[in-house]
């Protein structure tokens, strides 16, 4: 089951600029293809409109603006405000693509951090923001005792 996205490029490049979701789905799928999510998520997106990439990106940037402005406030990411984030952010991912338990939310927030390409695509919103996401994932996992 692969990840195909049903748009056409110019809509693609309208809701994802100069990310190009193609290039790192065979990536992806040989290292998730076999997961519980990723069927998941595969089966929820491929049914997805314009529409709805829309409101997933837009619910995602509104999270990620939010923690970036918690960020440059000064508040540490074991803050209330910050991990209140983390679980909006973990919720959304449950939402849109697949269940997010706090262990494989932790993991996102690891890869955020230990693949240059997520470090460099979350950190244009905010330097930082991507380690910063990772400490407050953490804490909120901890303080949901996972």
């Amino acid at each position: 089951m692969s990840m195909e996205l049903n748009l056409t490029p110019e809509e693609k490049s309208e809701l994802f600029g100069d990310f190009a979701p193609e290039e790192y789905a065979a990536e992806a799928e040989q290292r998730w293809g076999g997961t519980d999510a990723w069927r998941e998520s595969a089966a929820r997106t491929a049914s997805f409109t314009k529409q709805d990439w829309a409101r997933f990106t837009a619910e995602a940037g509104d999270i990620s603006s939010r923690l970036a402005a918690a960020m440059r406030a000064g508040l540490p990411a074991s803050s209330e405000q910050a991990m209140d984030l983390a679980e909006e952010h973990r919720a959304h991912i449950t939402r849109w693509c697949y269940q997010c338990g706090y262990e494989l939310h932790r993991g996102l927030g690891e890869m955020y951090v230990s693949d240059p390409r997520f470090t460099a695509t979350i950190d244009r919103a905010a330097p930082g923001l991507a380690a910063y996401y990772r400490d407050a994932i953490a804490a909120n996992a901890t303080r949901n005792g996972a």
